[in-house]
Formats: structure tokens, C-alpha cells, sequence
């Protein structure tokens, strides 16, 4: 195992900062991405940090965390939460702990976005905090 967490941010995350910021604020990726890797760096810990728009790029990443041994994922899976398996699949697949993040609290969001596949295979789950819930994550991640 190496000291390597993966943070892997899911569809249209990288428009934060315009999009919808009454709910996901005004930072953006790069934003939270600086804090990250800034905390990171306290801690001791690499980061992997990356963002994509589809399903299957996402599940792969998954696998590629297993392969080099990381320490733990960061999963943003975003409006996957909600609906893929295959991301789920992918979670319990491996031996990586992951902890699923989201910057606003499903739960109090539309009734669609209160079922969640990641936490069903996550080993914990951070949500409603904005940017700061990475961190959090991180130093949870960092604890096991």
C-alpha cells in the first residue's frame, strides 16, 4: 500500500464555480483541488486528482487505485451517485477503502438524488460540508 489517495470527482464537477452556486458555491476544482493537495502535503499523503464526465473513466480509475495500491479513494461520482452499478460493482471489486464526498446534502435534495449505489459500497461518506468535506475526507482517509 502506498500513501496515495485518489480523488476522483464525477460529471460536471468541473464546472463548479458557475455552476449552480447557490447549492455547489463559487469554488471551483482547481479550487479544491489547491486545498487538497495542500492538506495532502501536511499530512503526508500523494494525491491523484482528477475529474471526468464519464461512467467507464471512472470505474477504471477505481481499478487503477487497486492496481498501484492506494491508500484510499475520494469519490465524488456526482449524478452517478445516483444511479450506477457499475460504479458500485467497481467499489466492491476492489480493496480500496473509498469515501464518498458530495459539496450539498442529497438527502435534502430532490427525492431521486436521496438513493445512493456509492455509499452502499463506500466505507464512509462526507456530504454538505462544500469544498471542507474533502478535507475531512482526506483526514479520515488518512486515519485508516
Amino acid at each position: 500500500m502506498t500513501d496515495k489517495v485518489f480523488v476522483l470527482n464525477g460529471p460536471n464537477l468541473n464546472l463548479l464555480g458557475t455552476r449552480e452556486p447557490e447549492i455547489y458555491g463559487s469554488r471551483t476544482l482547481g479550487d479544491i483541488e489547491a486545498m487538497v493537495r495542500e492538506r495532502a502535503a501536511e499530512l503526508g499523503l500523494g494525491i491523484e486528482f482528477r475529474q471526468s464526465n464519464y461512467e467507464g473513466i471512472l470505474v477504471d480509475w477505481l481499478h487503477e487505485a487497486h492496481r498501484e495500491g492506494a491508500k484510499a479513494v475520494l469519490l465524488n461520482a456526482a449524478a452517478y451517485t445516483h444511479t450506477s452499478i457499475a460504479l458500485l460493482d467497481a467499489i466492491k471489486a476492489i480493496m480500496v477503502p473509498v469515501i464518498e464526498v458530495h459539496l450539498s446534502d442529497p438527502g435534502t435534495r430532490e427525492p431521486f438524488r436521496h438513493l445512493s449505489y456509492v455509499a452502499m459500497g463506500a466505507v464512509d461518506t462526507v456530504q454538505g460540508l462544500g469544498p471542507k468535506g474533502y478535507i475531512l475526507a482526506l483526514e479520515k482517509a488518512a486515519a485508516l
